[in-house]
């Protein structure tokens, strides 16, 4: 028997397996037998499949995700639209969010679409579901804010052969100043225009901790995030920090990011916040009160507290 195919990810050989398991009802030692693998590695082609959005598993089912939980989020938080994802033990939570948030734009982009992304887990996750998705439909992808290596590395892992249009700047510089030249140069401020412009905006919801994305890449310190949390800090949005009713705060650190600020995601259509957890709460629920977004992705047991949490 013949263990592994030329190519982990060959697309025909991927089509053929998934084909068979799904629509043709075989097991999985089945397909292996039919076209002489390994059942291991059909497993690992339809896991493969899967993460790529090569293969979309649609569950016809009125009670699919948690509707009702959904219905209530939507009505408490004004939200154009919602998504709540059954709770799952041990898994990774942000890699299920992500993988959700790509399901629910695998259903809303149209061919020629675009798409503008921040950065942090969840979204990275996102971003790697969508890689196929993405170069099938032709969609024009946009940067959010600077960091340019943060989005190359999501795009490289994603496989992606469409060229992603991002900002050419870091995420925070040295100066305001710098900043302010930066975002006058027509390159930067006609792709920021085209990012708030685009069909769909995907961001993740960073909390005040010091396991937070912004630490984690260095753009603020984990000292800073003690004063941050005292001056009232409730989440963060693009490395724009809010507070407990989602109204921007007037930080330093604000005049020194490169990308799009608050003011301009709440005038926006269609911003997708995608983020859960119990860290996530408080920052998901502020980010709510202050009307930052108009859909919302997470898990059934933060939607629940953000439901209670509303209620205080």
């Amino acid at each position: 028997m013949e263990e592994l195919a030329p190519n982990e990810t060959d697309e025909a050989l991927l089509a053929r397996v998934a084909w068979l398991y799904y629509n043709d009802g075989l097991t999985q030692s089945e397909v292996g037998h039919q076209l002489n693998l390994s059942r291991i590695k059909v497993s690992r082609l339809l896991d493969a499949g899967r993460a790529s959005g090569l293969i979309e598993v649609r569950i016809n089912s009125r009670q699919q995700g948690c509707l009702e939980i959904e219905t209530r989020l939507q009505e408490r938080f004004r939200l154009k639209d919602c998504r709540v994802i059954p709770d799952s033990a041990g898994s990774d939570v942000d890699a299920r969010i992500g993988q959700a948030a790509a399901n629910y734009l695998m259903q809303k982009l149209a061919p020629g679409d675009s798409l503008a992304v921040g950065w942090g887990a969840t979204v990275s996750n996102a971003i790697r579901v969508l890689g196929h998705v993405v170069q099938e439909r032709r969609i024009e992808l946009f940067s959010l804010t600077g960091g340019v290596q943060t989005y190359v590395q999501g795009m490289r892992e994603a496989h992606w052969d469409r060229t992603p249009n991002i900002i050419p700047a870091p995420l925070v510089v040295s100066t305001p100043e710098l900043a302010a030249a930066l975002l006058r140069e027509p390159a930067i401020s006609s792709l920021l225009n085209q990012a708030i412009a685009a069909d769909y905006k995907l961001v993740g919801i960073g909390g005040i901790s010091e396991q937070a994305t912004v630490v984690a890449q260095g753009y603020i310190t984990a000292g800073e995030i003690e004063p941050l949390r005292r001056s009232g800090a409730r989440g963060d949005v693009l490395c724009r920090f809010y507070d407990r009713t989602g109204q921007d705060m007037e930080l330093p650190l604000h005049e020194r990011v490169i990308g799009v600020d608050l003011v301009q995601l709440r005038d926006c259509e269609q911003v997708i916040g995608a983020a859960g957890g119990p860290n996530k709460v408080t920052p998901i629920l502020a980010a709510l009160r202050g009307q930052i977004l108009d859909i919302l992705v997470t898990d059934e047991s933060t939607a629940l507290s953000l439901l209670d949490a509303a209620e205080d």
